[in-house]
């Protein structure tokens, strides 16, 4: 490895190999900022160079926002469908992760089709970071953050402490409330889950991770524990059988799912007949929204 400085390397050097970029001083000039960027977005597939990374100490990457430099964000409308023309002519059919079209289900973002961002002949571009952009009211930009960061900044503003959120989940008729909180801030949390690698845990569980550096359970882990203290014996078999139903649906789908009684619409739950019978197995409506009130302290129980 050889380390040197940008202002050694003149506008008109072969920088083909250079792959790390660290910025410790503060630039102000755009043109300089671009042409120290500049050295490393030479690509050598066959030295193995693919990519360079950028080591800012002093917030200049912010400079890569900048409409009078790169000109005005533009819109592919047509990014997204089953399939699309690249800059080449050809047609490139637009992957999931794995190479094929996946479909999530259920609501909020599921049945929709996930695709992979696909450049220049067909190339597949892998996102490493998502930027948090914040502007005042006069279109000057205030700061850039990683959304990780934006999203942990935002939780904290809400509720401070951990024990301030843990409380605030637990008295929430409707947990949704807190997802939906984080929504109108630009946040959303199965998006950056997805990107973390961590579909499997609870909203709660993440934000916990997130916000306040706790170690997440997933949501079956949660759902193991709760069958292992074996707390509904009150019930009768058909209302437990509907509990352990319930439950399997939580580590399936999550805690928004079976917080609405349209649940009981679906499989399995459609054997014990319609709703309102169903909630005749806890002694009527109001005793089933005891009972899964009790079953959310059950799931979040330290």
């Amino acid at each position: 490895m050889i380390a040197t400085t940008s202002k050694l390397l003149s506008t008109g050097s072969d920088c083909k190999m250079v792959k790390l970029i660290v910025i410790d001083e503060f630039i102000n000039s755009m043109t300089e900022f671009k042409q120290i960027i500049g050295r490393g977005t030479r690509l050598r597939y066959d030295e193995g160079k693919t990519h360079f990374a950028i080591m800012d100490f002093r917030r200049v990457s912010r400079l890569f926002a900048d409409p009078e430099w790169d000109g005005e964000i533009e819109q592919d409308e047509e990014f997204g469908n089953s399939s699309q023309e690249n800059s080449a002519g050809k047609v490139s059919k637009t992957n999931s992760e794995s190479s094929e079209d996946s479909t999530d289900s259920g609501e909020n973002g599921r049945n929709k089709k996930s695709v992979q961002i696909v450049g220049k002949g067909g190339i597949k571009i892998k996102v490493l970071q998502r930027l948090v952009s914040i502007y005042d009211t006069d279109g000057k930009l205030l700061k850039q953050e990683s959304i990780e960061d934006y999203t942990k900044e935002s939780i904290i503003g809400a509720y401070q402490t951990l024990d301030n959120f843990i409380q605030t989940w637990n008295e929430e008729q409707k947990k949704e409330v807190i997802r939906n909180m984080l929504k109108e801030k630009g946040i959303d949390l199965e998006l950056i889950k997805k990107d973390q690698n961590m579909t499997d845990v609870d909203d709660f569980d993440f934000i916990c991770h997130i916000a306040f550096d706790q170690k997440p359970l997933t949501r079956r882990e949660r759902v193991n524990n709760v069958k292992k203290r074996g707390l509904f014996g009150k019930y009768g078999e058909a209302a437990k059988e509907v509990i352990n139903a319930l439950l399997d649906k939580y580590a399936e789908l999550g805690i928004y799912d079976i917080e609405s009684t349209e649940i009981l619409k679906q499989n399995p739950f459609t054997k014990y007949g319609k709703p309102a019978r169903i909630a005749a197995l806890f002694g009527g409506n109001k005793n089933y929204r005891q009972a899964i009130k009790e079953l959310e302290k059950e799931i979040y129980a330290a």
